[in-house]
């Protein structure tokens, strides 16, 4: 009898061992991993783009008055002024005679180009002097690099143009005084020695 229940207790132990060895091993639960938070995107304001301001109406400008043009009576100046120069004293006649461009002394702008024409042309036809041509002194200025209109200024540059072209005198003017009323001044020299053989002066009315 103890013999059955030895044999019993061994089955039941061993048939306790197989159980155990069949049985399969605890499996550990998934648990879902908790999600992050996720952080919505910036959010981008679009730029509005500035809107030009528009121009006004256009107000018209006052109209400026145009600037005065004076006109004087050059040839009224220069006639009594040469008659007066071709009777001075010390002059040989048929010599020749460059007559230098006005120069503007006045306090304003003026046409001093207008002048030098009233004085070559008050001197035409005379017996007393030959004139030193415009085409003469053009090419003389071109040598000494001077510009046609170029209004010489001084004495010494009157006298170095006049022996440039062969003059023998030189017929040097200025106008000089208020613009409204200027006067213009002359002074007959020698070119050799730059003595002034005559002076004299006059005024200039507008026209």
């Amino acid at each position: 009898m103890s013999r059955y229940a030895f044999i019993a207790a061994v089955a039941l132990f061993l048939s306790g061992c197989v159980s155990q060895r069949d049985k399969p091993a605890p499996v550990e639960e998934a648990k879902p991993t908790p999600e992050q938070p996720q952080t919505p995107p910036p959010t981008t304001v679009p730029v509005v783009p500035t809107i030009p301001t528009q121009p006004g109406p256009i107000t018209p400008q006052p109209e400026q008055p145009a600037p005065r043009v004076r006109h004087y009576d050059w040839n009224g100046a220069a006639q009594p002024l040469v008659g007066k120069m071709l009777q001075a004293d010390g002059v040989t006649a048929g010599s020749v005679l460059m007559v230098d461009s006005v120069n503007n002394r006045t306090n304003g702008s003026l046409n001093t180009a207008e002048a030098t024409t009233a004085l070559v042309n008050a001197l035409q036809g005379n017996n007393k002097f030959t004139l030193v041509s415009a085409q003469q002194l053009a090419v003389a200025k071109q040598q000494l690099g001077l510009s046609p209109q170029d209004s010489l200024g001084s004495r010494n540059k009157a006298m170095g143009l006049a022996r440039t072209v062969g003059a023998q005198y030189v017929l040097y003017s200025n106008a000089t005084g208020n613009v409204n009323t200027p006067t213009l001044s002359m002074q007959l020299m020698m070119v050799q020695s730059g003595e002034i053989l005559w002076s004299g002066k006059g005024a200039v009315a507008q026209q």
